[in-house]
């Protein structure tokens, strides 16, 4: 029995990992009916990335009323893995930019829900947390994330308070000694593809929060803002990825401990990838455009990577070939092939995702049906 492995990453603005996932499993069993399929839709941190772990692991959704990005109550949620013991928190789920639509305000929004999903993660045996950061609307260096979770931060005065983006320069010092003595023996791994620091041009204020609805005098501010945190509470301020999430990887290093990984490295250690890779066939991995950039950490090199230790085969399926493709073939990736039958703008093919994809794949397993009935292997 033939096993095949689906790890590919969203067509964006397009097709979800996870329908992407379900349009190639859909033509593998037309073709192999009794090949077992496994199916990994990769999610890059943001909104879906706890579904996705919960579609490739299986496992079960907490709901509970968090924190929202303004101290709202929201209905929050992560998951818990099948071990029991490791949870998948997506910081979306209560702190994500959809959230604050209509009031984008990254000097006023807060982590502090983000933290309560861990408190509670923590309180129910879980004692590995896998943290995604993308999508936030926040630029709070993950101070609310922090106090949820027993941090306290004081002011020069000795009064205690929740510091968010624009109070970060109140900070004089901060106790860390309950939220310590709570995460001393949890793992956390945060899914982070952001290279930024967490101040300066390239920091979390000026590259990030533009988008979340800051203006330019509002993001020198908050960048001033960050700079002082940093330097009133230690940590890691210039370590890579300090600056995503609006220093939100700052924080989970700097005060929690946690390890700030690339998204596809997280996610292929967590469902345990070279495992699964013992037996199997064939690979299908893919995205909406394969170029240069792909292959910088991104889900196809960190497939292929692995797959090609492993020994096993890779096929991409992408809507777009772009400058630097080829060099896919040197980092594991057998074989890549467009989904698309015209030279057409994504706005024309977009609709038409599926049915490309579906139609790419059946082509392609009918040549392994034929090629592979031809060396006796069915």
């Amino acid at each position: 029995m033939k096993k095949f492995i689906l790890v590919p990453d969203s067509f964006k603005g397009t097709l979800s990992a996870l329908e992407v996932c379900k349009v190639m499993k859909t033509q593998i069993l037309r073709f192999f009916p009794e090949a077992e399929v496994c199916s990994i839709p990769v999610a890059d941190g943001g909104e879906g990335t706890t579904e996705a772990f919960l579609t490739a692991m299986g496992g079960k959704l907490v709901q509970l009323p968090v924190s929202g990005p303004f101290g709202e109550t929201v209905e929050g949620f992560y998951g818990i893995l099948p071990d029991g013991k490791t949870a998948v928190i997506e910081m979306a789920a209560c702190a994500g930019l959809p959230m604050a639509k209509g009031r984008l305000d990254p000097s006023r929004a807060t982590t502090y829900g983000v933290g309560q999903l861990m408190q509670d993660a923590v309180g129910k045996g879980c004692t590995k947390l896998v943290l995604g950061l993308g999508g936030s609307c926040t630029n709070d260096g993950g101070a609310g994330a922090a106090a949820a979770a027993g941090a306290r931060f004081f002011r020069k005065d000795g009064s205690v308070f929740i510091p968010v983006g624009s109070s970060l320069e109140e900070v004089e010092t901060v106790d860390l000694s309950e939220l310590k003595k709570t995460f001393a023996k949890v793992e956390i791994t945060v899914m982070c593809d952001v290279d930024s620091p967490l101040y300066g041009p390239k920091g979390a204020a000026y590259v990030f929060a533009p988008q979340k609805g800051a203006d330019p005098a509002m993001v020198r501010q908050l960048d001033r803002a960050l700079e002082s945190f940093a330097q009133k509470v230690g940590g890691f301020p210039q370590a890579p990825g300090a600056g995503a999430a609006g220093g939100m990887g700052f924080g989970m290093a700097s005060f929690f401990g946690a390890a700030l990984k690339r998204g596809i490295d997280t996610v292929l250690d967590t469902v345990k990838f070279r495992e699964l890779l013992k037996d199997a066939g064939l690979v299908f991995t893919g995205e909406g455009k394969l170029d240069s950039q792909s292959l910088c950490g991104k889900v196809l090199s960190g497939v292929g990577e692995q797959a090609k230790c492993s020994g096993v085969p890779v096929v991409a399926l992408v809507g777009e070939i772009g400058e630097g493709a080829a060099a896919a073939y040197e980092k594991g990736i057998s074989a890549v092939f467009s989904i698309n039958r015209a030279p057409r703008s994504l706005e024309e093919t977009a609709p038409y995702a599926a049915e490309n994809l579906g139609l790419a794949m059946e082509n392609l397993l009918r040549l392994l049906k034929l090629a592979w009935t031809e060396k006796g292997q069915m």
